[in-house]
């Protein structure tokens, strides 16, 4: 067991683990305590139990129970961290031996998103989440009607134990039940004017770039930097919860980026489903920029990119085309820049928070839709006025635009799908170049 001293600002919380022969227990339970201190828990104590699987219904051994019990009263935790997600069975007889609040992984990953949700689809992804974790385990929360003698509202109760019993619980099982249908069809509507905001910027034409990485790689930083934007960039896991796009120019043409919620090991089920609106953005995107941290050692940057790489298969984007982005390269020597560039003789080598390489990122961006536009000379009859802004609609790079005799004169970077839409109008360079001389 370990023991630390608290800091008197943060809840004290003591970490269980079941763990297999021959895992590492620091490495393993560092993303554990990492998530702990981002919902403001300061792990004081941990006992770690290493065997095959979980006990089924105690989670850890009996005897390793009893000495998690005497363990964690000596501690004086206020909440017991469990590295898992458990049964409901397990969290009640975990709370029952213990006597203590008990918050499994997949929970204490919810509580975090519930701190960290800003806009209002992101907080109904939460309660979504939130409630469909719940829903089974509500009976746990009547609990305490049994031991008042007798079973809850049944015929052989005491006096002044019959009550709401099972019906009350039932009734809130429906009232949940309700919200998430609730929930959803408030997250499908509001699903629906993102298509319709996606569609608008695919009439543009302007290539799409998801960020995609491990939790707290930088994406958020690397999006500030690339487009200006100001997204909030606090060093905590799930900062970025919320989709967000901006757009960045790169030698007349324009690109949009989009920010997703970090990935994690083991992430949630109740969270895949849930958070559609991130995931979704990535599952429409044109290209993936996966960020990975150069800090991490080589066995964490494999398991980083197998928990990426498995959500992008899980939610439908694993054939999407993917870049490898090695962020902050500024905190690294150059022995180790030199090993990750064998290691990923592909991937460009950047700083989101220096600017170093971020040239270097936008140009790789650029050559994967250098195939996207077409180089046009366009001549724009005055009379056919609204012609020039449909073309200006298109978001279109436009290179050149001179008025002339017969009209304007553009040379722009046309999508290829728009080429039929303005055939008419496609002319010869040479057949500009006398009107431009005489200027």
């Amino acid at each position: 067991m370990i023991r630390r001293q608290p800091d008197p600002a943060l809840e004290r919380g003591f970490i269980v683990a079941v763990l297999a022969q021959g895992i590492d227990q620091e490495e393993e339970l560092a993303e554990l305590r990492e998530l702990a201190h981002t919902a403001l828990v300061e792990p004081i104590g941990e006992v770690v139990q290493h065997r095959t699987r979980a006990e089924r219904r105690t989670y850890v051994g009996k005897g390793k129970l009893e000495e998690l019990k005497r363990s964690y009263r000596e501690s004086g935790a206020e909440v017991l961290l469990v590295d898992d997600e458990l049964e409901p069975a397990q969290q009640r007889t975990l709370e029952d031996a213990l006597q203590a609040r008990v918050v499994d992984r997949t929970q204490l990953i919810l509580d975090i998103f519930a701190q960290h949700a800003r806009s209002a689809e992101g907080k109904l992804q939460v309660e979504l989440a939130q409630l469909q974790y719940n829903l089974p385990r509500m009976r746990g929360m009547w609990k305490h009607l049994e031991r008042l003698g007798g079973g809850m509202g049944s015929l052989g109760a005491g006096v002044g134990t019959r009550g709401p019993g099972e019906s009350q619980l039932e009734s809130d099982r429906r009232i949940a039940r309700r919200r998430i249908t609730l929930l959803r069809r408030r997250l499908k509507d509001l699903s629906k004017q993102r298509d319709v905001r996606r569609k608008e910027r695919q009439r543009a034409e302007a290539p799409t770039v998801a960020l995609a990485g491990y939790t707290n790689v930088g994406k958020s930083t690397l999006l500030n930097a690339l487009t200006d934007a100001e997204v909030s960039v606090n060093d905590r896991l799930f900062e970025t919860l919320d989709p967000t796009t901006r757009a960045f120019e790169h030698e007349g043409r324009r690109y949009l980026v989009t920010d997703t919620v970090g990935f994690i090991r083991r992430l949630p089920t109740e969270l895949v489903e849930g958070f559609t609106a991130t995931l979704e953005e990535t599952l429409v995107a044109d290209l993936i920029l996966h960020v990975v941290d150069a800090t991490a050692s080589d066995e964490l940057l494999d398991e980083h990119a197998r928990a990426v790489l498995t959500i992008l298969h899980d939610i439908g984007a694993d054939d999407l085309p993917l870049e490898v982005v090695i962020n902050k390269i500024d905190t690294v020597d150059a022995l180790r820049r030199r090993r990750l560039a064998n290691r990923f003789p592909e991937a460009v080598q950047i700083s989101a928070r220096t600017g170093q390489g971020l040239d270097a990122l936008r140009e790789r961006i650029a050559e994967r839709f250098a195939d996207r536009f077409e180089a046009v000379h366009l001549l724009l009859p005055y009379e056919d006025g609204g012609k020039l802004a449909e073309l200006y609609e298109l978001g279109a790079p436009i290179d050149e635009r001179e008025d002339q005799p017969e009209g304007v004169y553009i040379r722009a970077r046309l999508p290829r799908r728009e080429l039929r839409r303005f055939a008419s109008y496609l002319v010869a360079e040479a057949r500009t170049e006398p009107a431009r001389r005489a200027r």
